[in-house]
């Protein structure tokens, strides 16, 4: 069975307003009310972090706002304030996230759980401010959770589970969540908030086991290995992986009971029963969504399946989910410049390599560098696969829609 949202009318979900995707968060940062968080301006991420700022000076929040010089000491301060025992994040967007680079396997390595906003923009070179995914995908093996977000809601809906998820005894890993620049960052839409008791309630307050500051209990954080111990403290990096799929989605249970939507490890629209299957990430789901049923009108059973957690990636339930079907296409907002397309496509590959019902499959590497892609490309799309159907393969295995020759 397909995961798919669903929403009822609930105690507790009634507060509507009209907000971007970075007024979305920031209010969820609000009511989140964090220890510290450790900021550095980048476009389009910016009025996370600034929107915050203002309930800092008004009072509105208990936060330590610190103020830093650039994004590697953004993520640097996050790390030694979440060390010292503090529920502590901070928020980038693509050169950002890419000069946090070396802390980002630190606060991995160091098992912090912080929750990060991450606002997908294209990197640099050329100078680009538009939305991407290539910035996470470029650190999709950094040791962190990958949440990916559609919509404004989400994106709220999203950090405040966050914070649960990476605190989680089983996990204790750091969180990207993600929105797609501009197009959510800054589109405007209506979002249901929940009240701030009720998400005050839900992350509860922040007990560490272990922090520099307790005399009582000393640890070491960020020692020394050589060839004695580092290979088993990563591979201690791989259980709370293998662990996160649970979690994820029992949380996702959970804050379900407050809001009456679902969220697992993916949304299904239209799925049970399609021939067709379009996978992607982020936003451009939205628009998917209206040609599906134009095209289910039409007699072609049509159907999408987006990705919620990128990392760590469900294989096994990906497998399940597509196996059989008459042709797979995989959206890839990013080009892995890996000789074989982009990181998803790897992904999908490698999760139905197994499968006994192997289904052709193509990628659409697309709307780099914030490149529109509308109604019309994505009807291509289904074209190309009704064609798969027929001829059992890819004309193309990774094509670059929308591209100008």
């Amino acid at each position: 069975m397909s995961e798919t949202k669903t929403e009822t009318s609930l105690k507790g979900v009634k507060n509507l307003a009209a907000l971007t995707g970075n007024e979305a968060v920031a209010q969820a940062l609000r009511q989140i009310n964090p220890d510290v968080i450790a900021a550095y301006p980048i476009t389009p991420a910016t009025e996370i972090v600034q929107i915050f700022s203002t309930y800092v000076s008004d009072g509105l929040v208990n936060t330590e706002f610190v103020a830093v010089e650039s994004e590697h000491s953004a993520m640097s301060a996050t790390i030694g304030a979440s060390a010292a025992g503090a529920r502590a994040m901070t928020a980038t967007s693509s050169q950002g996230l890419a000069l946090m680079w070396e802390m980002l396997y630190i606060a991995s390595g160091l098992r912090r759980p912080i929750v990060m906003p991450v606002v997908n923009r294209a990197l640099s070179s050329p100078i680009n401010i538009h939305c991407d995914h290539s910035d996470t995908m470029g650190a999709r093996d950094a040791g962190w959770l990958h949440i990916f977000s559609e919509d404004a809601q989400e994106a709220y809906d999203n950090t405040i589970q966050a914070i649960r998820i990476s605190e989680h005894p089983d996990i204790q890993l750091p969180t990207m969540v993600t929105m797609d620049g501009f197009i959510i960052s800054h589109g405007m839409e209506v979002v249901k908030m929940l009240d701030d008791d009720v998400v005050r309630d839900f992350v509860g307050t922040y007990k560490p086991d272990t922090y520099l500051l307790d005399v009582d209990k000393p640890v070491t954080m960020g020692g020394l290995d050589f060839t004695d111990f580092y290979f088993e403290h990563r591979r201690q990096l791989a259980e709370p992986m293998e662990a996160a799929p649970g979690v994820v989605k029992q949380i996702g249970e959970e804050y379900g009971k407050l809001t009456g939507r679902k969220f697992g490890l993916y949304e299904g629209y239209m799925l049970d029963d399609a021939d067709y299957v379009m996978v992607l990430l982020g936003s451009t789901a939205g628009t998917a969504k209206t040609i599906i049923p134009e095209l289910r009108a039409k007699g072609i059973k049509a159907g999408l399946l987006k990705l919620r957690m990128f990392r760590p990636f469900p294989y096994d339930e990906v497998a399940g989910l597509l196996a059989g079907r008459k042709a797979v296409a995989v959206m890839d907002r990013s080009d892995g410049l890996a000789g074989l397309g982009g990181p998803l496509f790897g992904e999908i590959r490698s999760a139905l390599y197994e499968a006994k019902q192997r289904p052709p499959l193509a990628d659409y590497v697309y709307g780099l560098g914030g490149r529109d892609c509308g109604p019309a490309q994505l009807m291509q799309v289904f074209e190309d696969m009704q064609k798969m159907a027929v001829t059992g393969a890819a004309a193309n295995r990774v094509n670059y829609l929308g591209v100008r020759e």
